[in-house]
């Protein structure tokens, strides 16, 4: 079995869990998940800080390796082909794992990310055309940015505003279009609401609304979903909620409740 695409595959990537665990020396981070996401639509995985949340993300995505159980991603089996998961995934903001750089630009963490797809996926010969290779990177960064609704003119500095100085939704965004950059078949996010009020939690929610429609999937970590956003929750005593076709549920031992069994599973199970 090799990491190639299948054939004739989606542009946005099916998720299926069974009976997915991950387990530390003080417990298990989540256990017994079982859940669908069809490719193209939106997830939220619900549940209080330190219920497993977002390692389940990260095991998903082809980051962290799980205990128990399968599951596959764009149709490649879990935790089997991490390697081809990461490949066709994205992260947005992930708290100590793809952070923004709060000292550089919001033009300098997109031209970067650009830049560096460019030469990591683009033609050998691309590097001999630097003017062009710059022209291509500033079309596919109007691109993604307008997908994220990014509004640079509304910025303090434009694009030349530090990361730093930026509003909480804004720095969502810059991180949802960084990722897009990746041109992921699936797209996590972190920590959705976190620091959000409500019209901010609305549009971040509009925002992760509008990237699954455009096709990709996408899953997003959250303490609590909109009512018409399928829903996975994790957490002792989680059951399922969101819209009538969602279906899972996570649970975690006691001992991942003050979300010291997520990080010593992440510890153990390393972060590829």
């Amino acid at each position: 079995m090799t990491d190639e695409e299948p054939a004739g595959a989606p542009r946005g990537a099916a998720v299926e869990v069974r009976g997915l665990g991950l387990r530390g020396p003080r417990g298990w981070a989540f256990r017994g998940v079982e859940f669908d996401a069809p490719a193209g639509t939106l997830t939220a995985l619900a549940g209080p800080s330190g219920s497993g949340r977002t390692a389940l993300l990260l095991a998903l995505t082809g980051r962290m390796r799980t205990t128990e159980g399968r599951a596959s991603t764009g149709g490649h089996p879990l935790p089997g082909r991490l390697a081809a998961v990461r490949r066709i995934t994205a992260l947005g903001p992930v708290p100590g794992v793809s952070e923004l750089d709060p000292a550089l630009t919001v033009a300098e963490h997109l031209r970067e990310r650009a830049l560096l797809r460019s030469r990591y996926t683009g033609p050998v010969r691309a590097l001999l055309r630097p003017r062009r290779e710059r022209a291509a990177a500033d079309e596919r960064i109007a691109e993604v940015v307008g997908a994220a609704g990014l509004d640079l003119t509304a910025l303090p500095k434009a694009g030349r505003t530090q990361v730093r100085d930026l509003e909480r939704l804004d720095a969502l965004r810059l991180s949802v279009a960084l990722a897009l950059l990746d041109e992921p078949r699936l797209l996590a996010v972190d920590d959705t609401g976190l620091g959000l009020d409500t019209p901010g939690r609305a549009a971040a929610w509009e925002l992760l609304r509008e990237v699954a429609a455009r096709g990709t999937t996408v899953l997003a970590v959250c303490a609590e979903a909109p009512e018409d956003v399928r829903t996975v929750r994790t957490g002792p005593g989680a059951g399922t909620g969101g819209t009538p076709a969602a279906t899972g549920t996570a649970t975690a031992t006691d001992t991942d409740t003050d979300g010291k069994g997520t990080r010593d599973a992440c510890d153990r199970s390393g972060r590829a």
